[in-house]
């Protein structure tokens, strides 16, 4: 019986993807000079021969003054069309889709969340949000210490300012259209701009902008519709948001700005968080855990975590049949991704580290010659730097993974074998 996972997908941009494996978005920390270059291209060729179904980049930041990481790929001005600057990402367009493989930009603003060390502004100017609300890491002395050694004050955007972000936005989405790119996708999820604007938590605001779900959407929505009206009609526009950053006390009001996005006409919607690393998150056991009474036993917190990430994608789905959702966070084989289609979760898999250890996992995973107990790539945890125990907990994990694959993700660039985290 054939997989599932082989069935194209048609966007409502009409983009077809030719299955349902899609590389997800990481951190590659490639872009020395902030510019595509020839180290990322060779990254993102060797991902082009692996038979996905669309692949999407690594962040690529709208303004250069505000980076997420220092080595981050950004636009470094108003886009006016130049033809060396187009061809510049050309290159980089081609390399990702050299072999037919739909390729989609992931577009952010990090907002509050620029590092001091990231970003042509300068260490001791502000980063901006939609309102002046400080990262909080924890109240302990030394998790404020960190907090305002990595980060300097937000300051509240004015209207114009919110009128330009917008405005880069766009124009990053028309450069990667003039470049080739098959699309890109608004990154609405990890505490980013957007993410700031959609959460009442972060976005304070009286104006237009704030005050109630519908406002704290007009930011992205504004986006939505200005790209669409200087890009090709067949040019997709998807969004990323992140269930972690949501919770059960405002889990209608999120559900309210999907359905504004929804109406708007957005071609997918990832959502990350949780885990669907094989078929006990759809309520069936693996085959390790009917052989074995020593199962470990994940944390409350984790589980909860995972049941509300279930809960947040099974009610998209419910809410809005017709919307191309993908799913991305913790797949690892091909029982656990053909069980999220099964199921009706999603139609799109997004897969993210395994794809920086193997690029061809989708061969793999598609080859029915392959028995279902191998066609897997089961990774262990990155383990904590030594210094790991004088740091805020909730910094270590996801620092030491996302360093150790963009690791791995230089490696590919390079033409070294990856190596997958050791016990």
């Amino acid at each position: 019986m054939p997989s599932p996972l082989a069935d194209p997908v048609k966007l409502p941009c009409g983009l077809v993807l030719p299955n349902r494996l899609s590389k997800a978005a990481m951190a590659e920390m490639i872009a020395k000079t902030n510019k595509p270059n020839q180290t990322l291209s060779d990254a993102y060729d060797q991902w082009s021969q692996g038979g996905w179904g669309s692949i999407l980049t690594g962040n690529v930041q709208v303004d250069v003054n505000h980076l997420g990481s220092p080595f981050d790929p950004a636009l470094h001005a108003e886009y006016k069309g130049e033809e060396n600057l187009v061809a510049q990402w050309k290159h980089y367009a081609d390399a990702c889709q050299k072999h037919g493989t739909p390729a989609i930009v992931q577009i952010c603003h990090p907002g509050r969340q620029s590092f001091r060390v990231a970003g042509h502004r300068g260490i001791w100017a502000n980063t901006i949000a939609p309102s002046a609300v400080p990262i909080n890491l924890g109240s302990g002395l030394l998790e404020r210490f960190i907090a305002a050694l990595a980060w300097t004050a937000p300051r509240e955007m004015t209207r114009a300012e919110v009128e330009r972000v917008i405005s880069q936005f766009v124009d990053t989405a028309r450069l990667m259209a003039d470049a080739g790119f098959s699309g890109v996708e608004l990154h609405g999820a990890h505490g980013y701009l957007i993410d700031q604007f959609l959460s009442g938590k972060t976005n304070l605001r009286t104006d237009e902008y704030g005050g109630t779900p519908e406002k704290r959407a007009r930011f992205v929505l504004e986006i939505l519709s200005q790209t669409r009206k200087v890009v090709p009609t067949t040019f997709c526009i998807g969004i990323k948001l992140n269930s972690a950053d949501h919770s059960s006390d405002t889990f209608e009001e999120t559900m309210t700005q999907i359905k504004l996005l929804v109406e708007a006409g957005i071609d997918f919607m990832e959502i990350s968080g949780g885990t669907y690393e094989d078929p006990k998150m759809m309520g069936y056991p693996t085959k390790t855990e009917t052989e074995s009474t020593t199962a470990p036993v994940k944390s409350e917190r984790t589980a909860a975590r995972e049941a509300f990430f279930l809960e947040f994608a099974k009610e998209v789905r419910k809410r809005h049949p017709g919307l191309v959702l993908m799913l991305t966070g913790g797949f690892r084989s091909r029982a656990g991704a053909e069980s999220a289609i099964r199921d009706g979760a999603c139609d799109l898999v997004g897969i993210g580290r395994p794809a920086a250890i193997d690029p061809k996992f989708p061969l793999l995973l598609l080859d029915e010659s392959v028995e279902d107990e191998k066609a897997a790539l089961q990774l262990n945890k990155v383990p904590p730097p030594f210094y790991a125990r004088w740091l805020p907990r909730n910094l270590i994990g996801a620092g030491a993974e996302s360093t150790y694959y963009s690791g791995q993700i230089q490696r590919l660039a390079k033409g070294l074998a990856t190596v997958a985290p050791a016990l």
